[in-house]
C-alpha cells in the first residue's frame, strides 16, 4: 500500500516565511504505521528526493521543490519513567514546540522555559539543537527516535549518540538523511534550579520581587523578551534568527577584536570565542535595511523578514547580500542557520 500522494501542492502556509513555493509530490504522516508505506514508496523511486518538514519554522523555499515533501503530524506527548534525578517525558515530532514546554510546566514538570517561543516542532528542535538564553535543548535530551526509511528500522540514539554541537547534531550529517524523527525523550530534573546566566534574562527578571524565582517566572521574561525583541511569524514572515553565531579561534578573534574593540563575544571551550552576528549585522550599518518586500528587522538585526509579496530568491538575496558586507567589514564569514532548499 503507498501513502496518499498529492501533486503540485501550495507551501505557502506551511513555511514561517510566507513565501510562493510548490511541491511536485506531497504527503502527511499521521501515525507511524504509515512510514513503512512511504519507505516502500521511496523504495520504488530511488531516485526521488524528498524533504521532511514540521513547522517550516527552519526552512526557506527559493524555489518550487521538485521532489516530495512529507508532513510530519505525529503527535503524542506521555510520561515514561523517572528516578532519583530526573522526569522523562516522551514528545511525538510533530508536537508544536511551545505548546509542549507549556503542558511540561503545567504538568510541574519544568527544565524548558528558557526556550520558550521558539517556533517549530518538537522533531527539529534536536536536528538544530535549538538554544536561547543560557540553554541548549541538547542539555534536557536523553534520546532521540527514529524510523529508517532505507533499512524500515526503528532506532534509537542515547544523548551522547547525537553528537550535538553549537545548532548542529547527528541528524545533519549525510549518513541520516533517511533518518524520520518520530519522537523525543526529554530528562527534565527533579531538582530544578534556574538558568540565569545569560545577562538580558538576568536584566529581565530584575522586575520579580518574589523571595525566590519560579519556572513560570524565568517562562515569563522569555516570553516577554521574545514578544518585545522578534517578529510573530503569523504577522511577519520570518524563520528566527537567520545566521549562527560565528565560532572563531583565539587567533582569528584576536585580530577581529584589533579591527572591532567593541565586538560582543563569548569565550568557549578550548580557546575559542563565538561572536555575536546580530552585533556583526548591526555594526555593518544593515538593522532595519529593507530591498523591497525584505528587510532585516529593524529590533533585531539576526531576522530576515518578509514584508509582503517576497520571492524566496529575493530572502536568498539579502542574506547573500549580509554575508558579503559583514565579510568585507570584519573578515568573518556568516553561516545560515536556516535550510534554504
Amino acid at each position: 500500500m503507498s501513502p496518499a500522494i498529492e501533486q503540485n501542492v501550495d507551501l505557502t502556509k506551511l513555511n514561517t516565511f510566507k513565501v510562493t513555493a510548490k511541491a511536485k509530490e506531497f504527503t502527511t504522516i499521521k501515525a507511524e504505521m504509515e512510514l513503512l508505506q512511504l519507505a516502500d514508496y521511496l523504495a520504488q523511486y530511488p531516485e526521488q528526493k524528498f524533504l521532511i518538514i514540521g513547522g517550516g519554522s527552519d526552512v526557506l523555499f527559493s524555489e518550487d521543490y521538485d521532489g516530495l515533501v512529507i508532513h510530519n503530524c505525529l503527535y503524542g506527548i506521555e510520561p515514561v519513567g523517572e528516578d532519583d534525578d530526573f522526569y522523562y517525558v516522551r514528545a511525538a515530532s510533530g508536537e508544536d514546540w511551545h505548546s509542549f514546554i507549556l503542558r511540561t510546566l503545567d504538568a510541574n514538570k519544568p527544565g524548558l522555559e528558557n526556550l520558550a517561543l521558539i517556533p517549530g516542532t518538537v522533531g527539529g528542535a534536536p536536528i538544530q539543537n535549538i538554544g536561547a538564553y543560557g540553554l541548549e535543548v541538547a542539555e534536557r535530551i536523553h534520546s532521540v527516535e527514529y524510523f529508517d526509511l532505507k533499512t524500515r528500522q526503528k532506532k534509537a540514539l542515547s544523548n551522547e549518540e547525537c553528537d550535538f554541537g553549537y545548532r548542529t547534531s547527528i541528524f545533519k550529517k549525510p549518513e541520516m538523511k533517511d533518518a524520520y524523527i518520530t519522537g523525543v525523550v526529554f530528562k527534565l530534573p527533579k531538582k530544578w534550579e534556574p538558568v540565569i546566566n545569560y545577562k538580558e534574562l538576568r536584566e529581565e527578571l530584575q522586575n520579580c520581587h518574589a523571595p525566590a524565582l519560579y519556572p513560570t517566572d524565568i517562562y515569563s521574561a522569555v516570553v516577554a523578551i521574545r514578544k518585545r525583541k522578534l517578529p510573530e511569524p503569523r504577522k511577519l514572515g520570518n524563520a528566527g534568527s537567520f545566521f549562527k553565531n560565528p565560532i572563531l579561534s583565539k587567533e582569528d578573534f584576536f585580530t577581529l577584536q584589533e579591527r572591532a574593540p567593541s565586538v560582543v563575544a563569548y569565550p568557549m571551550a578550548g580557546g575559542r570565542y563565538k561572536v555575536s552576528a546580530a552585533w556583526l549585522i548591526d555594526s555593518a550599518g544593515l538593522k532595519g535595511i529593507r530591498m523591497g518586500d525584505v528587510g532585516v528587522y529593524e529590533k533585531q538585526p539576526l531576522i530576515i523578514v518578509n514584508y509582503g509579496q517576497a520571492y524566496g530568491e529575493d530572502i536568498v538575496a539579502m542574506a547573500q547580500d549580509i554575508r558579503l558586507r559583514v565579510k568585507n567589514y570584519f573578515g568573518v564569514k556568516l553561516e545560515s542557520e536556516v535550510v534554504i532548499v
